[in-house]
């Protein structure tokens, strides 16, 4: 149970904090993370990690000499926003470059994209380096569609080292490939963890039994069995990655990891009997690390990860670091950068005040968001219980947060004479970048593109209504990729777009075609298995229950499409 809480909402963000005020020999703050405090020669390639709040150590505690050079921290288990992310990384930065690490979910692959997006037109070297260690969330014929877990850690470690020694751009990102190629990692959970202000946990486990192929966001496992004894857990483990040995291997780094809420003792024992199985599997244990690592909240769980070494690796695994979590080795004594970061986010302004046709059509977009962001309120719990199915549980919440700071957004560009495109361009960046997560920069786009259909001139027309939804379900499947039959709200998106646009007759009419066949396309997401985003490792648990992003959607749309 997550039990030292003010505000939930504001657990990240008061958690961050406490842990810059503890660690400032190692970070100073920056609007959407920390960087290194230390100062950092120019002419390095910067290297930042990131993702959702809830996983300490990672990725702050990583923030250090021979370590990252900053990191950012999104909401409990969502991904940043990209305004978050090119924050961090523009302030860390040294002209040789930067990369951006990260798990391979869905909402962090879009969001650090769009800020890669930012940086390359900005002419900044800029990529992304995507972790794909567990081998429960896809098959081996599938390697890019495997989420990251604690294999974070080493992959980060060793690219971090790579940086360190003064290797360029390239170099950096072909000596992480090679270090995420050599990593794998598969977990238990004996129990789930408990969201800050929630009741209970996102899942449980009968007693005697584990959850197999655990996620770090709360996911359940894909399977249960017998729990068993220490040892039998330590075999479970070792058997389940050296099935994905690679021919001819026989040296690795070894990592056990704790979720949140098993002992360091037990821990222990469990380490013992990882050494001794790959030793009996003539495997060379070049270093052994148990610990925490890569956490969720309070799980009782742990995971073991192996990456398989040559001296390459080995060299840039035991090289020197010291972070707020890790060290190893002696690094060189180096000066503090006391320069003061920029902690707010850059804001949409109003630059020309839009016509007094689009300045009312904005004051109506206002008092309509404040509206969604009731009625997100009230279905909080509900959206939060159809995702736990098989994703995390956070979508309700996520949604409320982001829906009440576009509300808040536009209200103040309202208040500033801006018009309608302007202002649903600020309540865009104020979802996206509140709610973080997939459906947070899904509907941060779908605002942002929906203004920048009407502007800020005119009254919007009939016709300029259906271009503005047209325009955003183009936005939504142009970033998120998805398709009609994966399970997302494009299920939901694409027939109501379709409707709106083909149906004859008022708008009223349009409309309600529009909405039935929305309604229709999200329940038909019940009988489908996930196949992007969070629920895909657990596409089948998801069989029988309806895509939470499709009736969210739905649900907005019912808002909308009744006040038109």
């Amino acid at each position: 149970m997550t039990r030292l809480v003010n505000v939930p909402e504001d657990f990240p963000a008061e958690s961050l904090r406490g842990f810059v005020l503890a660690n400032k020999r190692y970070v100073k703050p920056v609007y959407g993370g920390v960087v290194r405090s230390t100062a950092t020669r120019d002419g390095k390639v910067a290297v930042v990690y990131g993702g959702g709040s809830g996983h300490y150590p990672a990725f702050a505690g990583w923030v250090g000499q021979g370590f990252a050079d900053g990191a950012v921290c999104g909401n409990i288990f969502s991904s940043p926003s990209g305004a978050q992310a090119y924050s961090v990384l523009k302030a860390a930065d040294r002209g040789a470059g930067v990369l951006i690490g990260f798990g391979n979910y869905a909402g962090d692959v879009l969001h650090f994209g769009q800020a890669i997006e930012r940086l390359r037109a900005e002419g900044i070297d800029a990529d992304t380096l995507v972790v794909t260690d567990d081998i429960a969330s896809g098959s081996k014929d599938e390697l890019e569609k495997r989420r990251g877990i604690a294999g974070d850690f080493p992959t980060f470690k060793i690219a971090s080292a790579a940086a360190e020694a003064g290797k360029d751009f390239e170099e950096v990102k072909r000596v992480f490939a090679k270090a995420n190629d050599a990593t794998r990692s598969f977990g238990v959970a004996f129990d789930g963890c408990t969201l800050p202000g929630a009741d209970g946990p996102l899942f449980t486990v009968p007693e005697g039994k584990m959850a197999i192929g655990l996620g770090i966001h709360g996911e359940p496992g894909v399977d249960e069995a017998p729990l068993g004894t220490a040892n039998e857990v330590a075999k479970t483990l070792v058997d389940g990655l050296l099935e994905e040995r690679p021919e001819g291997a026989n040296r690795v780094v070894a990592m056990v990891n704790g979720l949140g809420d098993t002992k360091y003792e037990e821990l222990f024992i469990v380490a013992g009997a990882v050494h001794d199985l790959l030793e009996e599997a003539g495997i060379v244990v070049e270093d052994l690390e148990s610990g925490e690592f890569v956490t969720s909240l309070d799980m009782a769980g742990i995971s073991l990860t192996l990456t398989w070494v040559d001296d390459e690796l080995l060299e840039y695994w035991n090289a020197p670091c010291d972070s707020p979590a890790y060290r190893k080795g002696s690094v060189e004594q180096v000066e503090r950068d006391d320069a003061v970061l920029n902690n707010e986010a850059a804001k949409v302004t109003v630059t020309e005040t839009g016509s007094e046709a689009s300045q009312a059509a904005a004051s109506k977009a206002a008092d309509l968001l404040g509206e969604i962001a009731t009625m997100l309120e009230s279905k909080k719990d509900e959206l939060g219980e159809l995702d736990a199915v098989a994703g995390d549980g956070d979508h309700g919440i996520g949604m409320e947060n982001g829906s009440r700071a576009a509300a808040k957004a536009a209200q103040a560009l309202v208040a500033d004479g801006a018009g309608l495109s302007t202002t649903l361009a600020a309540a865009g960046d104020a979802w996206s970048d509140r709610a973080g997560g997939t459906s947070g920069a899904l509907w941060g786009a779908i605002l942002t593109s929906f203004g920048a259909a009407l502007g800020n001139e005119d009254a919007p027309t009939e016709n300029k209504l259906v271009e503005a939804v047209v325009a955003a379900q183009e936005a939504v499947q142009r970033l998120g990729g998805a398709e009609v039959g994966d399970k997302t709200l494009v299920d939901a998106l694409v027939p109501l777009t379709e409707a709106l646009t083909t149906t004859e007759g008022d708008l009223k009419t349009k409309a309600e075609a529009a909405l039935k066949a929305g309604e229709e396309g999200a329940s038909s997401t019940t009988d489908l298995v996930a196949k992007v985003g969070r629920a895909r490792p657990l596409g089948q648990k998801s069989v029988g229950t309806p895509d939470p992003g499709a009736i969210s959607l739905v649900e907005v749309a019912r808002v909308l499409l009744g006040a038109l």
